[in-house]
């Protein structure tokens, strides 16, 4: 009788309200199209060591992701959310007041954010501030935040090329798109001391006026990451932004510039030295472990020294894997469930 209520239980758990269907036979993760390649294939290895269907891996954007993860708890919404960028406190609130309560966050690894080209393109040679300068909707001239008046790079700066400030990249639904105006635009704003007081003063309208990018110069391109490297390779002039794996897969096609002189490779990323690096993160609802058929075996499989660690399947793909003790962390931490606070 226990065992019979018990499945019942977890029936009514992943059916939802109402809902007569039971669990899902598969796991469903949705998230970043950063992580999307690294999760597919994970879910192709899983699928052909443990004969389970494979997993189905969406690629919605970081944000669009986690809204659909914290929608609730059930069939309804994924086991798992792929990010690439940290999940923010509202978000886990808005979990939280939707009955997702106990969320596990896994760090797979390391990614950076690229600013290429195609192969025939000029060296750009960028510092960070140029990066404000040229794709912020407002940029600070004479001590004053006005509409950005520049429309070639040579504008921005010295030696920069002659040509119009055009760059293809990622939409607002995308943590590619938010860690890029995190590391690259508000970093590069807040080496003016203009900036640097406003956020001390008043940090919501500091990011009212420096998150923001133009309409002109900046174009969002969707989720899909090597529609951008194609659009490169045909339209001359242009520069792209996307995650490093990206440019390890096209690296015959594309080229990545330089930022304070440092070229974004597997060693600069890792050790935090190249300016637009990045870590990468999976959050499985816990309560669907159990339930959900296979979750922890593909979480397990995920976090493997096989997949994730040094030498591992991922890192052909262009993952820059974690420091071991980072990597002991996280197949702990997923061996375990380990549910994460509120972040900070």
């Amino acid at each position: 009788m226990k065992k019979l209520m018990g499945l019942c239980a977890a029936i009514a758990l992943l059916g939802g309200a109402g809902s007569a269907h039971a669990a899902r036979d598969y796991v469903w993760a949705a998230g970043s199209s950063t992580v999307f390649p690294f999760a597919t294939r994970v879910a192709e290895n899983y699928a052909r060591k443990t004969g389970m269907k494979a997993p189905n891996v969406e690629s919605l954007g970081t944000g669009g992701g986690i809204k659909l993860f914290c929608g609730g708890v059930g069939d309804n919404f994924p086991d798992i959310a792929n990010a690439s960028r940290p999940m923010t406190q509202q978000e886990y609130d808005t979990c939280a007041a939707n009955g997702v309560d106990d969320i596990v966050e896994l760090k797979v690894g390391y990614d950076g954010i690229v600013i290429a080209a195609d192969r025939g393109a000029p060296d750009y040679q960028f510092r960070l501030p140029h990066l404000y300068l040229a794709l912020g909707a407002n940029v600070l001239r004479g001590g004053k935040f006005v509409p950005n008046p520049y429309n070639n790079w040579n504008e921005i700066g010295p030696g920069l090329p002659d040509n119009r400030i055009l760059v293809y990249g990622p939409p607002p639904t995308s943590g590619t798109r938010d860690a890029f105006v995190e590391l690259g635009i508000e970093a590069s704003a807040l080496t003016y001391p203009t900036a640097k007081a406003l956020r001390e003063r008043d940090s919501d309208e500091f990011k009212q006026m420096t998150h923001p990018l133009r309409r002109e110069g900046w174009v969002d391109s969707g989720e899909n990451d090597n529609a951008i490297v194609q659009t490169l390779t045909k339209t001359p002039g242009s520069l792209g932004v996307f995650g490093y794996s990206f440019l390890e897969e096209n690296g015959d096609k594309v080229k990545a510039m330089s930022i304070d002189g440092v070229a974004p490779t597997v060693a600069t990323i890792a050790q935090g030295t190249y300016p637009l690096s990045r870590s990468i993160f999976i959050y499985v609802k816990k309560a669907h472990v159990g339930v959900t058929l296979g979750l922890q075996e593909f979480v397990t499989e995920f976090t493997s020294d096989a997949a994730t660690g040094r030498g591992g399947y991922l890192q052909s793909r262009g993952l820059i894997p974690l420091l071991p003790p980072e990597h002991e962390a996280a197949k702990a931490a997923a061996a375990n469930m380990t549910a994460m606070s509120r972040p900070d």
